[in-house]
C-alpha cells in the first residue's frame, strides 16, 4: 500500500446551488450536461462570457439535492454575484460554503473512489476520484488531515494539476481562453457537452468546434523559473505581439519549474515559445497524459 499525501486546498472554495431549479439553472449557464450528472458523478465545466472565453472553470458533484462547485478562491466572489444576476425568478439558492467545508487534495495511495470522475461518502464527507493519480476530500469544516499519510504543499497539488493537463481558471486568466484553447473539450478533460442546449457563448464555442481548426493549444512546458498564471507568451512567428498566456506554474521536485501554457500549435512545434518577452525564456515542451492532436 503506497502512502498517500494530503494537500490542504486553501486557494479553493466552494459555492453551493440548492433548490429544485438548481441543475437545469446550472445546465442552461455552464458548458457541460448538469441534468444528467448521476447521483455519485462529478463533472468538469466553465462559465463563460457571450464572447466564449472562460471566467471560471468548476469542478461540480451533487450533494443530496444540492450541487457543489468548486472553483479558485480568488474569482468566487465575483463569479458568485455574476450567478446570482442569472437567478431571477428560478428556484434556486447560491450560497458560498467555503468555511462549512475542509478541502483536501489526495496525491497517490489507494484512491476512493475507484472510477475516475465519481464520488463516495468518505468518514462524514465526500471523496471525489478525478484520476488516476488525485482525488479530492470535501470534509466537515475543521476536520484534521486523514491520518495514514503526510501533509503536503500545495505547490505539489499544482504539479499535480499541471502533469494531468487539467487547466483552472484563476483571476488572472479570466477571458483569455476559449474552453478549446485549454482542452477543455477533450475527452481526457471532460468539461464541454456539444449535446446540450444554448449557455452563455455557447455559438461561439461550437462554431470553434465545427466550422475550424484550434490554433492555439494547451501544453505542459518545462521552465527554468517561475511565471505567474497570464503571463504573456510569444513566438517568432508573431512577433511583438503575445500570442498566448501561463495558465499554471509550479516547481518541480527534480528542479526548475513545470506550466501549462496556451500558446499558437505552429509555434510550439517548431519549439519556438518564449515566456514573458518575444526574446524571454524559451520553454521546453513536456508530455501531456492525452493528445492534443
Amino acid at each position: 500500500m503506497s502512502q498517500s499525501t494530503f494537500v490542504p486546498l486553501a486557494d479553493h472554495g466552494l459555492i453551493r446551488a440548492s433548490g429544485e431549479d438548481a441543475a437545469s439553472f446550472l445546465h442552461n449557464l455552464l458548458t457541460n450536461d448538469i441534468t444528467h450528472l448521476p447521483a455519485s458523478g462529478a463533472r468538469h465545466a466553465a462559465l463563460c462570457t457571450a464572447k466564449g472565453r472562460m471566467i471560471a472553470s468548476f469542478l461540480i458533484w451533487r450533494e443530496g439535492p444540492d450541487y457543489l462547485l468548486m472553483l479558485s478562491a480568488d474569482i468566487l466572489p465575483g463569479i458568485l454575484k455574476k450567478l446570482s444576476m442569472y437567478v431571477l425568478r428560478s428556484k434556486v439558492k447560491l450560497a458560498d460554503i467555503t468555511a462549512e467545508r475542509t478541502l483536501v487534495g489526495v496525491l497517490g495511495g489507494d484512491l476512493l473512489p475507484a472510477e475516475p470522475m465519481t464520488t463516495a461518502a468518505w468518514e462524514g464527507g465526500t471523496a471525489i476520484r478525478l484520476d488516476a493519480g488525485r482525488a479530492i476530500l470535501v470534509l466537515p469544516a475543521g476536520s484534521s488531515l486523514p491520518e495514514g499519510g503526510r501533509a503536503g504543499e500545495l505547490a505539489e497539488w499544482h504539479l499535480a494539476e499541471i502533469r494531468a493537463g487539467q487547466p483552472r481558471i484563476v483571476a488572472a486568466t479570466q477571458e483569455l481562453f476559449t474552453p478549446q484553447m485549454v482542452n477543455y473539450e477533450l475527452p481526457a478533460v471532460g468539461g464541454v457537452s456539444f449535446q446540450k442546449g444554448c449557455y452563455p457563448g455557447q455559438e461561439i464555442v461550437a462554431r470553434t468546434q465545427y466550422l475550424g481548426k484550434v490554433k492555439r493549444r494547451m501544453y505542459r512546458v518545462k521552465l527554468d523559473r517561475a511565471f505567474a498564471p497570464g503571463t504573456d507568451v510569444f513566438t517568432p512567428e508573431a512577433g511583438e505581439q503575445h500570442c498566448g498566456n501561463v495558465v499554471l506554474c509550479a516547481p518541480a521536485p527534480e528542479g526548475g519549474f513545470e506550466a501549462l501554457l496556451v500558446v499558437q500549435s505552429s509555434g510550439m512545434e517548431a519549439d519556438a515559445v518564449h515566456v514573458g518577452s518575444p526574446d524571454g525564456l524559451t520553454a521546453e515542451r513536456l508530455p501531456l497524459p492525452y493528445s492534443v492532436d
